[in-house]
């Protein structure tokens, strides 16, 4: 392990350790997770994914940090996200659960609550479907335009907020590794059975849990990456 490589892991425990050591720190954190949902997805996924960004560009570079690489436009990105996805785990759980009752199945809002059972594994797995399909695949083709517009504008804060070239990154992004790879492979082999176990999680629990696996997106944006240069 380099010496960097070490620093890091120690900021990291440092910055997180709180959270297990502190009863009021960890008290503090639930109550306002309990009351303001949708920020608490942005500042999740603001930190978690923005850090999965940042292992990512260690795997591709062997650094942390880069020029141009833009860590403030990044986590600015992914706590707007955070917000969308926090929107995503409230619409699509009701909509699921409401579309499979309309199909004749004995779901109610509490078949995701108490011990596990078949149908509550149905259900999660049919929300994590749902919610891959038709919501993930458009998020993560909106983080590679703004992820090519950081790279663009050299990674400033005040670059970030120029006009984005929607048109012209659309036509340029590398869609044999995004169909193939991000699509094709992470979403049916990782993201739905991650998702399933996440809606099988306690409610309080899931943005946590998802902005967790937002580490493991960043691990596999710098493979997408990686595979789209060759």
């Amino acid at each position: 392990m380099k010496r960097h490589d070490a620093l890091f892991i120690a900021g990291v425990a440092v910055f997180f350790s709180p959270f297990f050591f502190s009863d009021a720190v960890l008290e503090g954190y639930k109550a306002f997770n309990l009351e303001h949902g949708i920020i608490m997805g942005a500042i999740k996924f603001g930190i978690l994914a923005t850090l999965g960004e940042v292992i990512g560009l260690r795997i591709r570079t062997g650094n942390y940090n880069a020029p141009g690489f833009g860590i403030l436009p990044r986590a600015v990105v992914w706590a707007g996200l955070g917000m969308a996805i926090a929107y995503a785990f409230i619409v699509f759980p009701a909509g699921t659960i409401k579309f499979l009752s309309y199909m004749g199945l004995a779901v109610t809002p509490d078949t995701l609550k108490g011990a596990i059972t078949g149908l509550q594994f149905v259900t999660a797995f049919a929300i994590s479907v749902g919610m891959n399909l038709i919501f993930a695949t458009w998020m993560m083709t909106l983080h590679k335009i703004t992820d090519e517009h950081i790279a663009r504008t050299g990674g400033t804060l005040a670059g970030f907020f120029r006009p984005i070239a929607f048109g012209d990154i659309l036509a340029k992004i590398n869609w044999q590794v995004m169909w193939g790879f991000v699509f094709k492979k992470t979403i049916p082999l990782f993201w739905i059975p991650a998702h399933t176990i996440t809606f099988l999680l306690p409610e309080q629990h899931r943005i946590l849990f998802a902005a967790v696996l937002g580490v493991v997106l960043g691990v596999f944006l710098a493979i997408a990456s990686l595979m789209g240069k060759k």
